[in-house]
């Protein structure tokens, strides 16, 4: 097995501002969800976000998969990453420290 990360940018900034639309709302549901059930199946190792509420904010996802082509359909099945509300870019990743 090999770590991945995938960091998470929104598609939307603005979702901060208005609370998001009831589709932006279920799509996050929806993440967290998927990022719940992978963890739970040792998928996941870990995920956050960062704090910010504006244009910088990212989240990250750090999972195992046997290789890139894995971890790249995990990262496009995301609920999020499917409806376009966010955006993710994929990393090879070693934790040095846990």
């Amino acid at each position: 097995m090999a770590e991945f990360l995938y960091r998470l940018r929104l598609a939307r900034p603005g979702m901060f501002d208005d609370g998001g639309t009831r589709a932006e709302q279920a799509a996050v549901a929806d993440h967290f969800a998927y990022l719940r059930k992978l963890h739970g199946a040792g998928v996941v190792r870990f995920a956050g976000r960062t704090t910010t509420e504006d244009e910088r904010t990212f989240g990250i996802v750090v999972l195992d998969a046997d290789g890139h082509a894995t971890a790249t359909r995990v990262m496009n099945e995301d609920p999020a990453v499917r409806r376009g509300l966010m955006r993710a870019t994929l990393y090879p990743f070693r934790t040095a420290l846990s």
